[in-house]
């Protein structure tokens, strides 16, 4: 059963019926139902495994649309014929927001021999990248929450991660914000985060953030927003902003936050793309408690017609699962990422489609192209801010949206490169 997936859809009916729709199945083959690893007529040869990971059904941040797209994704390359042949084999791992699960998937993807590691979020870079180095397993296009990912020689990320997001963010608000306040997770990767806000505001001239650490599982967060409103409250000349950055928690903050501004209605809010989404605002009364808010993104805004492929995939291949999203930031780095890998295999051409390959194409200047979502992605041996700690940050660009009317677009054309600002905010 190693590699078998299940591939028209969840459910199959019982008794004689079932062998009938079976039948069905099968001839739907054609049609672009997917292939079954190590089924595909002619391709005689094993599948090609990768793994892709994340959290899920946890009281922090989960992100279960990423290795869902990555299902949706295998099923869409086997119906084109797989990689030179060669059956896509994706595995799915729930690192449960915990250091232990998050070893213990990089653990499995050595044992299952897995090429690459693609499209996945993890908060513990420190834990599973050792292990990943040790097989040579690369790993492509994490979520970049971690100071790891942009510091392992075996990580292809394919955004800036967070550095980007709050430097770029900071920049901005700068122009127009009073006094900010930072809400973000009191944990390792929330503590990166102070320092790339506040290198973006000192680049527009700004004093420093307020840093509020909040619980990151909490179920309310009446206390932190009364704190980051009282300091954002003083501004005079300019109204004061307020910053969650606590991923899926973001929502639940913006509930404690809208009974908490009533006293301060002046303030405005801003954050970054992975905890507010159209989904998000929609559901929390868009205009009501959104508007006016700064979002800094890595990509384009969810309707740009560059992500049409995306969705195309989605509709085609992931038989209505409902846990992904095109809008999420998850869901677009998954979608890159294996674009990235599926690249590589390809130049390798007849050659072992195997982890050393993947590598070696990487490392070798291979120059991927992802039709305009980011800039062309290279890794080179070191980047540009490899002087601030952060060897494999190669895509310093991020965008700029804001919440209009209840919905999200886009606040200025085009992307911004913060790569110099990025140099301002050396780690500690």
């Amino acid at each position: 059963m190693s590699g078998a997936r299940r591939i028209c859809g969840p459910f199959l009916p019982t008794g004689p019926a079932r062998a009938a729709t079976a039948l069905v199945a099968c001839a739907a083959l054609a049609a672009g139902c997917g292939v079954v690893p190590g089924t595909a007529e002619g391709s005689g040869d094993d599948p090609i495994t990768v793994m892709t990971w994340a959290p899920e059904g946890t009281k922090a941040t989960n992100k279960p649309g990423m290795p869902a797209l990555a299902q949706a994704y295998a099923r869409w390359v086997d119906a084109e014929g797989g990689l030179g042949g060669r059956p896509l084999r994706v595995l799915t791992c729930n690192d449960h927001n915990d250091s232990l699960s998050a070893a213990q998937c990089a653990e499995r993807a050595v044992e299952e021999d897995a090429v690459a590691v693609v499209g996945s979020y993890s908060q513990f870079g420190d834990t599973f990248l050792p292990t990943l180095e040790a097989a040579g397993i690369p790993y492509i296009g994490g979520y970049g929450v971690t100071e790891a990912e942009f510091t392992s020689p075996l990580s292809y990320p394919v955004n800036g991660g967070q550095p980007t997001l709050l430097a770029g963010l900071g920049r901005e608000l700068a122009r127009d914000c009073g006094p900010v306040s930072l809400v973000r997770p009191d944990n390792i990767a929330g503590d990166e985060l102070p320092p790339l806000l506040d290198a973006g505001l000192r680049a527009g001239g700004h004093a420093p953030s307020d840093d509020q650490p909040a619980r990151e599982d909490a179920t309310e967060y009446g206390g932190p927003s009364s704190r980051a409103l009282e300091h954002a409250g003083t501004g005079v000349a300019d109204p004061g902003c307020v910053v969650p950055a606590l991923g899926d928690r973001t929502s639940t903050f913006m509930d404690s936050f809208r009974r908490a501004r009533q006293e301060y209605p002046s303030v405005r809010t801003a954050t970054v793309l992975g905890g507010v989404d159209q989904t998000v605002i929609d559901a929390t009364g868009g205009a009501r408690v959104y508007d006016g808010a700064y979002v800094t993104g890595w990509y384009p805004v969810a309707g740009d017609p560059r992500w049409k492929p995306l969705r195309k995939v989605i509709d085609d291949y992931a038989f209505g699962d409902n846990r992904i999203d095109p809008a999420d930031a998850g869901v677009q780095t998954t979608w890159i990422a294996y674009t990235v890998f599926r690249a590589a295999a390809k130049s390798l051409g007849d050659g072992e489609i195997d982890a050393a390959g993947v590598r070696k194409a990487l490392d070798g200047g291979l120059k991927v192209s992802t039709g305009g979502l980011t800039p062309p992605l290279r890794w080179p041996f070191q980047s540009e801010l490899a002087a601030v700690g952060r060897p494999r940050l190669v895509n310093g660009e991020v965008t700029f949206q804001v919440v209009r009317d209840g919905r999200l677009v886009a606040a200025r054309k085009g992307a911004v490169e913060v790569t110099d600002i990025l140099r301002e905010a050396r780690p500690d």
